[in-house]
């Protein structure tokens, strides 16, 4: 990213660090402007948030398979 600010061809810096164009415009829209720090945050934000999804899920599947359950008893 820092190459690509000093003024390099992202055509040339994809192919001397081996990774396609398109990989490249992608993590620059991601990413782009953010220190290092910052996207290390986001990055734990990101897993962070996927875990705390899973939880709900799980919550949420076990009150349906509850549910289910009581009614059938009665």
């Amino acid at each position: 990213m820092r190459e690509a600010e000093a003024g390099l061809a992202a055509k040339d810096l994809c192919r001397r660090h081996g990774f396609s164009e398109a990989s490249y415009y992608l993590r620059n829209s991601k990413f782009g402007g953010m220190s290092v720090s910052d996207a290390k945050k986001l990055r734990q934000l990101e897993i962070e948030n996927a875990r705390l999804k899973k939880l709900l899920a799980d919550t949420l599947l076990e009150t349906q398979v509850s549910c289910e359950a009581l009614r059938r008893k009665w």
